[in-house]
Parts: structure tokens; C-alpha cells; sequence
């Protein structure tokens, strides 16, 4: 989010230089500066003991990707993962490992998770997703977009597993 008026008086935001920083945006009238900022988001790839992974899509005619979520205020990351696939496929996560980050546009922030959980049956949200199944994990590679996180995230564990 970048600033344009003061969130703490409302006055328009002019811009000063500050340290190494350069110009920021700067509430003369508090003599604050205001610093852009993401919302820090989870990716997730649910994976099971077999190497099979859910994905899911969000209308009947999107691609597929994985759980994906912002993080409520006070929640790590890695709970942020496991609450998200809890509301949007009702499993429950065993294990949780950080993959990295990608600033995916100015305001979003995605910390992306590979979350390892038993292959059972789906509790699919209705409010979240049209759609999320089990696959094997070498069809999934043919169902996600060729350059998007959720294939890298399948391609960085594919290769961590020597599939």
C-alpha cells in the first residue's frame, strides 16, 4: 500500500527525504514519514505421503494453484498455512516448510509453503473455491499455469524428492 494522506491525521502526504530511504511520503503535520507496505499472504502446496499434491480453483474456468491466504494480524505464517487448509480443503496440516517469498505485485507479499498432510477425503469451501482435488503429482505439473508460483513450488519439491 502506498500512502497518499496521512492515516493518522488525513492530511495530504508531501514527500521528504529520510536517511538512506530517500523520499518518502511525509505528514508534515505530524512529522511522521509513511513507508509503503505489502500484505504478507501464504501459498501453500499440500502434499501427502505419496507425493500427491491438491489443487484447487477458485472459479470453473481458472487454472489451478494451491491454499492461499492473507495472514491475520498476530498469526505466524506458518499457522496463517495451516488455518488457510483447515477453512479451504478441512484437512489438518502435520508439517510445514518455508520455500521462499515472492513479491507478486506491490501490495502483495505470498511467504509460500510446502505443507505435508494425510490424503483423505476434502472438505471443500464453498465460499473460497469452486473446486479442489488430490493428484498425482506429475499430472498437477500439466494443470498449473507454466509460470506461476504454485509450478514452482511443485517443481522445487519434485526436485527436493529426486520425481
Amino acid at each position: 500500500m502506498i500512502f497518499e494522506y496521512c492515516p493518522k491525521c488525513g492530511e495530504k502526504l508531501g514527500e521528504k527525504e529520510i536517511g538512506d530511504e530517500g523520499l518518502v511520503p511525509f505528514c508534515f503535520t505530524c512529522d511522521n514519514g509513511w513507508f509503503s507496505f505489502s500484505y504478507p499472504c501464504v501459498l501453500c502446496l499440500i502434499v501427502d505421503e505419496n507425493d500427491n499434491v491438491i489443487l484447487t480453483r477458485e472459479r470453473a474456468d481458472g487454472f489451478y494453484g494451491g491454499v492461499a491466504g492473507f495472514i491475520k494480524e498476530g498469526e505466524t505464517p506458518e499457522d496463517a498455512a495451516k488455518r488457510e487448509i483447515r477453512e479451504e480443503v478441512g484437512l489438518i496440516v502435520e508439517e510445514v516448510k518455508y520455500m521462499g517469498s515472492y513479491s507478486k505485485n506491490k501490495d502483495t507479499l505470498m511467504l509460500n509453503f510446502i505443507c505435508i498432510a494425510k490424503n483423505s477425503k476434502l472438505k471443500i469451501s464453498e465460499n473460497e473455491l469452486y473446486s479442489a482435488e488430490w493428484f498425482k503429482i506429475n499430472e498437477a505439473q500439466n494443470l498449473v499455469r507454466p509460470v506461476s508460483i504454485t509450478k514452482k513450488l511443485l517443481d522445487n519439491y519434485m526436485q527436493s524428492k529426486n520425481i
